[in-house]
């Protein structure tokens, strides 16, 4: 073949693998999606409870306008109080819908990184390892596992949009609309989440870089932090953001602490889990060898590829060409260490913190790989996969086994317990019940969980289409004995700390009050010939009405035996007897009944004997 035609087959080639360029993308993206549900697997929201239910009580309490732009309030998140507002109408009283949302969300984001780190690195298997990476993540648990997951996707969405917009920026043709998209952006994502105002330095370096004078991106830099605190002053009376746990970083400031801190995400970012367990699951002195040894080769690798591109920075002749890849580098860099930094000055670290960090770190290797594979021609693919290809790989294959064990630590993560407690409330009710559950008394025994009056009162309405929940009523108890007879009113549970959970005894409480040999049930009706067991109250009192809806012939007579005692014989006078029988307090005192007449025309018999009449029983 010719030189000529060898040219034109490879422009042939290139321009068809283009053209069907968009299958290959299609199905890595695909991948992720699949991946997504994957890791995720197992994740529930079937009651909401904590941060969560108080924003779902306010949605359902305050007006549209008093629930998106909260005057007065400590923080002021409009914009994702918007997004929190429309997916709760859109929710409804459907409370399991949150799990699938937030993964659809979680995947299209790490969609979102793919296309990025593929632009970054000129390779499409680099943009999938980084979207898996992404996806496997611990630092995931909070988006998936709660409602306000919602927030911090939307956060780290807006936090990665402004960094390819400044990376486009500073690389690209220097076009103004790309920066000004990244001030927008900023501008937003300070009212998704505040801790994120420290990015503004970011727009200045971007300014410097480009040696910008253009009054239009100054003024969209400047303007949009000033509009930020302006705002922020005249609706929550500070421009200082709030701390975690009802804190304010003004008070609670620690410069020493606040530097560990930093130093802890960053091993965060390393694989190394550098904090107590119940903020991470596993702390690194409890992780079995053999993870702490894919965490060490897995960042091995991810060294051999900062070397390999320190060493060709600094063996760059061009200076000009050394200048783009620093600027770059500070870029990358300072976008890790302005969020690790906003995640260091409040009393804690938590892991849903660090997984914009974390996303950004990954963006930065994928950059890497694309400066070191540059001028590669694509058809070469072994000089690109060896060896910043295999390192990428190793790192990817070294930490998703590490990620997935983390995943299983999530049980012993400070909010996790809770949650699977009010799964398991929203199971044994609501699941089981359906809407019968409305109106009704649930008598809660023990109380471990110390469920506040708030969760208490709010818990179920969550699943009511009118939001009222009326009529229903959570009480404490510390014994069955706290409580009567258990009726269709009733439901009895008791709380399982061995199993985060609570147990439906509602049977068997109804069972221990009033067992049943034969011929009565759960409606009231009882049978001509009737036996049961009751369990008398504190005071040993337990109280009969007896009521006879049909006609009345005369000599109608009610036999009650009670235990091996003398029968009490009950004329019926009139359509309703009362009877009172004295006990011991708690004793289980039998009962027989006998009737000498039966309902005429009954439109159904139940047992051997025909119905007789509808007996209520309360014991005190």
């Amino acid at each position: 073949m010719e030189a000529k035609d060898r040219i034109k087959f490879r422009i042939g080639f290139s321009r068809m693998e283009k053209k069907y360029e968009w299958k290959d993308h299609l199905i890595f993206m695909g991948l992720l999606f699949g991946l997504a549900v994957w890791v995720n697997r197992g994740i529930e929201i079937k009651g909401l409870y904590m941060d969560d239910l108080y924003f779902w009580s306010c949605y359902g309490e305050q007006s549209f306008l008093q629930y998106v732009f909260p005057m007065g309030s400590t923080r002021f998140r409009f914009l994702y109080y918007l997004a929190a507002w429309l997916e709760m109408a859109v929710v409804g009283n459907h409370v399991s819908w949150f799990v699938p949302i937030n993964i659809l969300l979680n995947g299209a984001l790490a969609c979102y990184l793919y296309g990025i780190a593929c632009r970054l690195s000129g390779a499409k298997a680099i943009g999938f390892f980084t979207g898996v990476m992404f996806l496997s993540s611990r630092m995931a648990y909070y988006q998936i596992g709660q409602v306000l997951g919602l927030m911090e996707t939307m956060a780290l969405w807006m936090a990665a949009a402004i960094l390819w917009n400044l990376y486009r920026y500073i690389n690209e043709d220097h076009r103004d609309s790309l920066f000004l998209k990244a001030c927008l952006l900023y501008f937003g994502v300070c009212f998704v989440h505040e801790r994120y105002m420290a990015l503004f330095p970011l727009l200045i370096l971007a300014l410097i870089a480009v040696r910008c004078r253009r009054s239009v991106c100054i003024v969209g830099a400047v303007g949009s932090f000033g509009l930020v605190q302006l705002i922020r002053a005249f609706t929550i009376g500070t421009v200082l953001p709030a701390g975690t746990g009802g804190t304010q970083v003004a008070e609670t400031l620690n410069i020493p602490q606040a530097i560990g801190f930093a130093f802890s995400q960053a091993a965060y970012i390393f694989g190394i889990n550098a904090g107590p367990e119940h903020l991470n699951g596993c702390p690194w002195g409890q992780s079995p060898f053999w993870f702490k040894l894919l965490v060490i080769l897995a960042d091995l690798a991810v060294l051999a590829i900062v070397l390999g591109f320190l060493v060709m920075l600094f063996g760059r002749k061009r200076k000009e060409k050394r200048a783009a890849l620093w600027v770059n580098v500070l870029l990358f860099t300072g976008f890790i260490a302005l969020n690790v930094a906003s995640s260091s000055v409040t009393i804690r670290v938590e892991l849903r913190w660090i997984y914009v960090s974390l996303a950004g770190a990954l963006l930065f290797l994928a950059w890497m790989y694309g400066e070191l594979t540059n001028g590669v021609k694509k058809e070469l693919y072994l000089k690109r996969i060896w060896p910043w290809g295999v390192l990428f790989g190793a790192y990817v294959l070294f930490m998703f086994p590490v990620e997935l064990f983390y995943r299983g630590c999530y049980p012993k993560l400070y909010l996790w317990p809770d949650q699977l407690r009010y799964n398991s409330l929203a199971e044994e009710t609501y699941e089981k019940y359906g809407d019968e559950i409305f109106g009704k008394t649930i008598y809660i025994m023990e109380d471990t969980y110390e469920m506040s009056d708030f969760t208490a009162r709010t818990f179920f309405k969550v699943f009511d289409k009118k939001r009222l929940a009326e009529g229903t009523q959570v009480k404490k108890i510390e014994s069955i004995r706290d409580i009567g007879l258990v009726d269709d009113s009733m439901l009895v549970l008791r709380e399982d700390p061995e199993h985060n959970g609570f147990q439906d005894i509602t049977d068997f409480v109804r069972d221990l009050k009033l067992k049943v040999d034969y011929g009565y049930y759960e409606d009231g009706w009882m049978d001509e010939h009737a036996s049961l067991t009751v369990m008398a109250g504190e005071e040993g009192i337990i109280d009969l009405e007896i009521m006879y809806p049909g006609i009345m012939s005369g000599g109608e007579m009610i036999t009650i035996t009670k235990d091996q005692e003398e029968p009490l014989k009950l004329p019926l006078h009139s359509s309703v007897v009362d009877a009172r029988l004295t006990a011991s307090s708690w004793q289980l005192v039998h009962l027989t009944f006998d009737y000498n007449f039966y309902m005429q025309n009954a439109m159904e018999q139940r047992g051997e004997d025909r119905l007789a009449a509808i007996v209520h029983i309360s014991a005190e």
